[in-house]
């Protein structure tokens, strides 16, 4: 055999050896090309990141700041305002009229919206335009000049807001002063430019083109046309002078009706309806339950004008009332109404012909089947009213024969009503606006009662405004037996007339002959009494 050199075989071994490290310096050398490519994409994408996050802290510190510091409260005219600046996609301006609603303004394109919420109604400026309707010519001016300086001034707090929020933030992230310096000042550039926007858009015409929304929504029908108000400002401004002028007569009128001494063998109840939300009622309630010193107050329905949660602030005073207060729920009361109602202490909410004593006479009522704060008329709307009656008088018939017979029930519509005829001596209704009295054919005497709000807004719909109504019926404290009633009428506005006319049932008319105590309606509820003649409607 033939022998192989030495430095032959250490050749071959070199190679050898090159072959089989070639894998591990192949991966090595791949790994080494990879961290190198992370890093570098890693330096490449760090910018990036950086200015992402910045943005995101000026964003965040910028809101906050608005949030903590960023309002401005702003007397305009007669009125307490707050403004405020809003992060925003589209803009605008939105004027927030708790409870009412709100109305919303295309006044600007902007990453910033405008909030003004009206607060209050400041007592001394108001009372100083009733005092001085001529002063209403240059309101206008005022409120243009008070929206002007008030704007400045949550210009100027806001900007301090949002580089204070920005700045802070920026502080408590990075932890480097440069670095929130740096949010500072970019904050600083958005606002400057967010403002410039708004400026360069800035549409004065918006005011004519508002949106409304919650109660307000009716606004448009109740005040017209917007533009015709301003072609005719000057007549819009004496009518809204004389009509702020004969609000403020008309409470003064419902503080001097005549006083009444009560008679202590006498259940006095005063009958309300259909107040419509007007807050003005609130303040003849209350001095007809003084002067006449009422023992129970009966609402028969349609106390709200839309039944939204917005509205049951309205409610409150009732509970400031010194009479318990028995309710059913009218076309224009909802089921949040009435639930609303339940909570409040002093209150009587009667439905389904559930009955309750209160103030020594039992009562019985049944809400509203229709809920139509459009005031609609749905298909089969008097069917619902008649079906409502007939379960009324159901339960009244359930109630004798328990032993415990229902002195005076309660419907929102006469309608209704009408079904209980016969089953009890006294039921009492609204709706109609106007006051009615009658004896039915089976002798239950109906009492509809006129609008204790004088039709509320619509008051100023018609040519002449409703007159405002209640009414005082006085029950024997023995024979829980109407023995007569006061019909009580004020001006509605405009008039400042008061009138109180006293009526009495035929049978406590003088020269007639009374009824036997306790007579009524039959159990049968369909046949009069025998020896006491149904008496005719007064």
């Amino acid at each position: 055999m033939a022998r192989v050199p030495a430095a032959a075989l250490h050749a071959l071994a070199e190679v050898m050896n090159s072959i089989r490290n070639a894998p591990h310096a192949l991966i090595h050398r791949h790994r080494t090309r990879r961290t190198s490519t992370t890093v570098e994409l890693a330096s490449r994408r760090r910018p990036w990141t950086r200015a992402v996050g910045l943005v995101a802290v000026v964003l965040l510190g910028a809101w906050l700041g608005l949030l903590i510091v960023g309002d401005v409260r702003v007397p305009v005219g007669p009125m307490n305002t707050t403004m405020t600046l809003r992060p925003s996609v589209s803009g605008g301006t939105k004027i927030n009229v708790s409870p009412l609603g709100a109305l919303q303004l295309d006044s600007h394109v902007a990453p910033v919206r405008l909030d003004v919420n009206v607060d209050q109604l400041d007592p001394d400026r108001a009372q100083t335009l009733v005092d001085h309707p001529e002063r209403l010519s240059g309101l206008q001016d005022e409120v243009a000049q008070d929206v002007e300086r008030g704007t400045l001034d949550l210009a100027v707090r806001s900007c301090v807001a949002v580089v204070t929020g920005a700045t802070a933030l920026g502080l408590a992230v990075y932890r480097r002063p440069r670095r929130a310096l740096a949010a500072g000042g970019l904050a600083l550039t958005l606002l400057v430019a967010s403002g410039g926007t708004a400026y360069a858009t800035w549409n004065p015409d918006s005011v004519l083109e508002p949106r409304f929304s919650g109660l307000l929504s009716s606004a448009p029908s109740l005040v017209g046309d917007a533009r015709s108000i301003v072609t005719e400002f000057d007549v819009y401004q004496k009518e809204l002078a004389r009509l702020v002028t004969n609000v403020t007569k008309l409470y003064d009128v419902t503080s001097t009706l005549p006083a009444y001494q009560p008679d202590p063998t006498t259940i006095r109840v005063l009958h309300v309806s259909d107040i419509h939300l007007n807050p003005a009622s609130w303040k003849i309630i209350t001095s007809l339950v003084e002067q006449y010193k009422v023992n129970v107050i009966v609402d028969s329905g349609d106390t709200m004008d839309h039944g939204t949660a917005a509205e049951n602030g309205f409610l409150d005073p009732i509970e400031d009332l010194d009479a318990p207060y028995v309710w059913v729920r009218g076309n224009h009361d909802s089921r949040v109404t009435q639930k609303y109602l339940e909570g409040l202490k002093n209150v009587h909410v009667l439905d389904d012909g559930r009955a309750r004593t209160v103030a020594g006479l039992r009562f019985a009522g049944i809400g509203d089947p229709q809920y139509t704060p459009d005031r609609s008329k749905p298909d089969g709307a008097e069917a619902s009213q008649e079906l409502a009656g007939a379960r009324l008088a159901s339960a009244l018939r359930d109630q004798r024969a328990a032993g415990t017979p229902v002195d005076v029930a309660i419907a929102h519509e006469p309608s209704a009503a009408r079904e209980v005829d016969g089953e009890v001596p006294l039921v009492l209704a609204g709706h109609l606006h106007r006051e009615d009295m009658e004896v039915m054919k089976y002798g239950t005497r109906l009492r509809i009662e006129g609008s204790t709000g004088g039709s509320g807004l619509r008051a100023v719909e018609g040519e002449y405004p409703d007159p405002i109504q209640a009414s005082i019926l006085y029950f024997d404290r023995d024979s829980r037996r109407l023995q007569a009633w006061d019909e009580i009428k004020l001006g509605g506005l405009g008039l400042t007339t008061a009138e109180v006319s006293r009526h009495l049932p035929k049978e406590n008319q003088p020269g007639a002959t009374p009824s036997p105590t306790g007579t009524g309606p039959s159990p049968t509820g369909r046949t009069p009494t025998p020896t006491t003649p149904s008496p005719p409607p007064p």
